[in-house]
C-alpha cells in the first residue's frame, strides 16, 4: 500500500502483539483540532473529514446512523476509533473490505486516509445513501455493496474490518469467504470489540484456528482491538462447557 506525505499515518507503528501503547485519552469529548494534533493528519484530509462530521450531523436525526448519545464526542468515538486502525495494517495492503459499514466507520474514514480500494457492504439502502453522499461531499473513491454481507461475491481482500456487527465467531464466518487465500495464509481481520470480547474468542476458538491478537484500543480504556490471521474451520469443533 502506498500513500503520500499528505496521507501520514497517525500514530507511531505498534510491535506486533503488544500490549499497552499511549494511555487510554481522557473522557473529555475530542476536539476537531486535538484529532488532527493526535493523528498529524494533513489539512486536507482534516477538511475532508470535517465534512464527513457535519454530514453525520445533519443526517443523524433521519436514519439514526450512530448512537445519538455519541455524537457530542463523534471526533473520539467514531473518528479516533476508526483512524487508530490505520497503523496496523499490513505494509503491503491493497484491499479492505469493511462489513456491516453502516455510518462508514472505520472503512470509509480509512479510505479518507489513503487506503486504497476499500469496499463497504452496507444492506441499508438509507445508510447506503449516506455513505453515497459522504463518498462524493469527500471526493473518496470507495466501492459500496448494497447487500448482505453473505451475498456479496468473493472479494480477496487483504484486510477486513467490522465495528458493532456481531460475535467473533459469526465475523469470522462471514470474512472468510472475502479475504485472499494465497499458499495457505490468508489476510487479516482487524475487529473494533468491546468488554465481552474474551467470551467472544473462547467461542470462536472453539470453531476456528487462527493467530490472535488483543490490542488495546486508543479511543475507548474498555475496548480492544482484534487482529486475526491464518484463519481456518477446524476440522472437529471444541464444545464449549458454558
Amino acid at each position: 500500500m502506498t500513500r503520500s506525505p499528505a496521507d501520514r499515518e497517525p500514530f507511531p507503528r505498534r510491535e506486533a502483539g503488544r500490549e499497552g501503547g499511549q494511555p487510554a485519552l481522557a473522557e473529555s469529548p475530542l476536539t476537531a483540532p486535538d484529532f488532527q494534533r493526535l493523528t498529524a493528519v494533513s489539512s486536507d484530509i482534516m477538511a475532508r473529514l470535517e465534512t464527513y462530521a457535519a454530514l453525520l450531523e445533519k443526517w443523524q436525526p433521519r436514519i439514526n446512523l450512530v448512537g445519538p448519545a455519541t455524537l457530542r464526542d463523534r471526533w473520539r468515538r467514531h473518528f479516533l476509533d476508526s483512524a487508530q486502525l490505520l497503523p496496523l495494517l499490513p505494509e503491503a495492503t491493497e484491499r479492505l473490505v469493511d462489513l456491516g459499514s453502516g455510518a462508514g466507520f472505520p472503512g470509509l474514514v480509512l479510505a479518507i486516509l489513503g487506503v486504497p480500494d476499500v469496499h463497504l457492504i452496507e444492506s441499508d439502502q438509507r445508510k447506503v445513501a449516506f455513505l453515497r453522499a459522504v463518498s462524493a461531499a469527500t471526493a473518496t473513491r470507495i466501492t459500496i455493496h448494497a447487500a448482505r454481507i453473505e451475498t456479496v461475491p468473493p472479494l480477496a481482500a487483504d484486510v477486513i474490518t467490522a465495528r458493532a456487527l456481531a460475535p467473533l465467531a459469526s465475523l469470522i464466518g462471514y470474512a472468510l469467504p472475502l479475504l485472499r487465500s494465497q499458499e495457505g495464509s490468508t489476510g487479516t481481520c482487524l475487529f473494533l470489540k468491546g468488554q465481552q470480547v474474551e467470551p467472544e474468542l473462547a467461542e470462536a476458538l472453539a470453531k476456528w484456528s487462527m493467530t490472535v491478537e488483543r490490542l488495546p484500543s486508543r479511543s475507548d480504556p474498555t475496548g480492544v482491538i482484534v487482529r486475526l490471521g491464518a484463519l481456518s474451520p477446524l476440522s472437529h469443533p471444541l464444545t464449549l462447557g458454558f
